[in-house]
């Protein structure tokens, strides 16, 4: 998995970051919401990078949060799902709206290979000042371009240049910003 290639996930030490992350996950979305420190530890322990000044809220639900780094001033709202079987990389002072899913995981599409429980991730790249408006789904392997906005519940299938509006499902580009 940690070298981009396909994996089996009932692996034991998978199994131990998994529960791991889920502890972590439940203290960041229990944390008392008169102390925001404790979230932000929680968070700290929990993701591969938290930048200065960034913002999530809970709930959230990763898989097991040391592949996401989420640059400065970045603001994620609540519901958010980021399955980092893969890196997920989101940029600086990005807005993530409500119930957005950011989702790595790839399954063959050869029956039997998924009845074996085989599966691999792509990863996700989300460039500086970016804006996914509420209930976006970024496929694995998808790079968002900077400055470009996602128009809600878009269904981001390939890469986004820099600097375009995109809406739809698939999400297509409708105009330049």
């Amino acid at each position: 998995m940690l070298a981009g290639e396909p994996y089996i996930a009932d692996d034991p030490e998978l199994a131990a970051d998994l529960r791991r992350a889920a502890l972590l996950s439940e203290r960041f979305n229990t944390a008392p919401a008169d102390d925001p420190t404790a979230g932000r530890a929680a968070l700290s322990e929990l993701l591969g990078e938290l930048g200065e000044g960034a913002k999530i809220r809970a709930p959230l639900r990763v898989d097991y949060g040391y592949r996401i780094s989420i640059g400065p001033r970045t603001f994620v709202n609540v519901n958010a799902v980021l399955l980092d079987v893969a890196p997920i990389a989101v940029g600086a002072d990005v807005q993530i709206g409500p119930n957005v899913q950011l989702l790595t995981p790839t399954h063959p599409l050869d029956a039997e290979r998924r009845r074996a429980k085989w599966e691999a991730g792509e990863p996700i790249t989300i460039g500086d000042n970016a804006w996914l408006g509420g209930g976006v789904i970024v496929c694995p392997g998808v790079a968002v371009g900077e400055n470009t906005v996602v128009g809600a519940g878009a269904v981001v299938t390939r890469d986004l240049p820099a600097g375009v509006l995109a809406v739809g499902n698939p999400a297509r580009v409708v105009r330049e910003l």
